[in-house]
């Protein structure tokens, strides 16, 4: 299914490189005279952010992975090339004495680099530019390329891909019309050896499956979607590709998709946990270019284009706006991650765009919690998953969580209980968190958390069909459950304290939340004691009044402190903790019926 979904895709794409071809960076071009002299070495790169990018070209594609030396047409990097030796590949083979069969391998990489290109047809020989590179590899040695100074440096210590433009040309020698011409015909000659579980006909099936790049974490060569190798993976009397049988038109197809969906410039391609995620539908449809923008971190340039996004999907139906409305129209969401030489499938989803786009508003409206204006009112889903990982870095978030998390988001379903522990269990953990700048102890209940909580606790009553109260956005003092009351109370006790006690470096947050929210009877009759003193050092009277009142409303609900709140409600006591404290610090009280 996933395979037919992306090969139908590349049906659609005809600006995707035909068979046969790809697209790559080239960093370094070698521009030679008709007579085979090299004129100048271009360099492509250009600043992108503080790394240079090279530009990327259509190229014949790239000889199949393999131990043996397999030589490219008319590009490869300088050990094929030039035949350069990489600097760090001698050095490691001079530690170990056998530099001398590193440059015996050097000489039969170029010879099989110059003879790949004389082994293209007569016609092709002829051509003015591939007469050109001939004449450069009988006339030049590497050592005649010193005078291009820096370049030449580069080249040597970095063995970049390299290729040829012949003086006067746009384009490169490979892209001249009768390379191109024979590079077609020769990926078009198949003879059918098998049938091809994609397209169900008689063809050539692929042996090594081409590499796909870009998935984040996996090795920079590239990994496999469909991979065999080794003999414990194989059927009866089967090797590689034939245990799945592909046809290698097929394979070309969904592997070129797949590494354009990935390219580090897609807009097709978000990164959620350890899951590079791509996405696209089977007919244009503008939703492709929306996806990326609800869920991605907005960037730096443009804070609020998230926002946008997401005000364009809720205000869809009412313009009339087609996509989100879309019942035909079949959208795919599919999540990989590395697995050592393979790429593991983390997630598929398929639905309709009119579904998807109406479970991707629930997930923002689960979200949705008052919230400090400074903050963004929309979360990305890699923000939602730093609020559970430890030190809230990228590198702790649980390798499997970010897959879970969209697929509840894709297909409606419960969030993952691993997120509502993972969010608890940090606030708990990061009570005595200080700012490394300042000092400051840092709130561990943020909006994040908070609208994490809630989501996971909406949704659960929701798809369980409880009849509980859902928590609501802001503050709710109808809200009559113990663990939502007593994180209020918490909150309460605390304000108290900061009030009596102006610029306290810490307060009983520091200490006895973790207590309070897993086991209040432990904590709250002394907390009620302390309180008593920190209210009567308070100067103003009305205050004092005001606090007990609000004190006295929370407690009518609360009968006797529990021994013990579950998770569920250890996650309410935290809400209900934020939603206090969010009221102190509001401009308005018309919040305190809850929403």
């Amino acid at each position: 299914m996933i395979l037919q979904a992306l090969y139908d895709y590349y049906q659609r794409k005809p600006d995707l490189p035909r068979e046969g071809f790809e697209s790559k960076e080239i960093p370094f071009v070698i521009e030679v005279s008709k007579n085979g002299s090299a004129v100048q070495v271009e360099d492509t790169r250009t600043l992108d952010g503080k790394r240079k990018r090279a530009k990327n070209y259509l190229l014949p594609q790239a000889a199949k992975k393999s131990v043996n030396v397999a030589a490219n047409i008319l590009w490869g990097n300088a050990e094929y090339v030039l035949g350069l030796p990489d600097e760090k590949k001698l050095a490691d083979r001079k530690g170990k004495g056998k530099e001398g069969d590193y440059g015996d391998r050097l000489k039969e990489m170029h010879t099989a680099f110059v003879d790949a290109i004389k082994a293209l047809p007569k016609g092709v020989q002829a051509d003015e530019g591939v007469r050109a590179v001939l004449k450069f590899f009988e006339h030049t040695k590497p050592a005649d390329l010193q005078r291009f100074g820096e370049v030449w440096k580069e080249i040597r210590s970095t063995n970049p891909n390299m290729t040829f433009r012949l003086q006067g040309d746009l384009e490169l020698v490979c892209q001249r019309p009768s390379v191109i011409k024979a590079v077609t015909e020769t990926a078009s000659a198949q003879d059918g050896n098998g049938i091809c579980l994609i397209t169900g006909k008689a063809t050539k099936i692929e042996r090594l499956h081409p590499a796909i790049k870009g998935v984040w974490g996996a090795q920079t060569s590239g990994a496999n979607v469909v991979s065999f190798n080794l003999p414990s993976f194989n059927s009866w009397g089967k090797e590689q590709g034939a245990n799945a049988p592909v046809g290698e038109r097929a394979a070309f197809a969904y592997t070129t998709v797949l590494n354009y969906l990935l390219a580090r410039d897609s807009r097709q391609r978000i990164q959620v946990g350890d899951a590079s995620t791509v996405f696209w539908a089977d007919k244009p449809n503008v939703f492709e270019d929306r996806f990326a923008d609800l869920f991605a971190e907005p960037p730096k340039d443009d804070p609020d284009r998230n926002a946008r996004a997401i005000k364009a999907l809720y205000e869809a139906p009412t313009h009339g706006v087609a996509p989100v409305n879309d019942v035909d129209t079949r959208f795919f969401v599919l999540g990989l991650s590395p697995n050592a030489a393979r790429i593991a499938i983390r997630f598929w989803h398929v639905g309709t765009v009119a579904a998807l786009a109406k479970n991707i508003q629930q997930h923002f409206e689960d979200l949705e919690i008052i919230h400090p204006e400074f903050e963004k009112p929309y979360l990305s889903v890699f923000r939602l998953l730093l609020a559970s990982a430890v030190q809230g870095k990228s590198e702790n978030i649980p390798p499997n969580l970010g897959g879970e998390v969209m697929r509840a988001v894709l297909a409606g379903n419960p969030y993952p209980a691993t997120l509502l522990q993972g969010v608890v269990r940090r606030i708990r953990a990061e009570q005595s968190k200080r700012d490394e700048r300042t000092g400051k102890i840092i709130q561990p209940v943020t909006h994040a958390r908070a609208a994490l909580i809630k989501a996971c606790l909406n949704r659960h009553l929701r798809l369980a069909k409880i009849t509980e109260k859902e928590v609501t956005v802001s503050l709710d003092s109808t809200n009559s459950n113990s663990g939502y009351r007593l994180g209020r109370l918490f909150a309460v006790l605390e304000k108290t304290q900061e009030e009596a006690n102006p610029g306290i470096n810490s307060t009983i947050r520091e200490r006895f939340y973790g207590s309070a929210s897993a086991a209040p009877v432990t904590v709250f009759p002394i907390l009620m004691k302390l309180k008593n003193h920190h209210i009567a050092k308070l100067e103003n009277p009305g205050r004092k009044v005001n606090l007990e009142r609000l004190i006295g409303e929370i407690m009518e609900e609360v009968n006797d402190f529990p021994a013990h709140l579950s998770l569920a409600d250890q996650g309410r006591f935290a809400v209900g903790y934020y939603h206090q404290r969010q009221a102190f610090f509001s401009k308005t009280t018309a919040t305190q019926q809850g929403e």
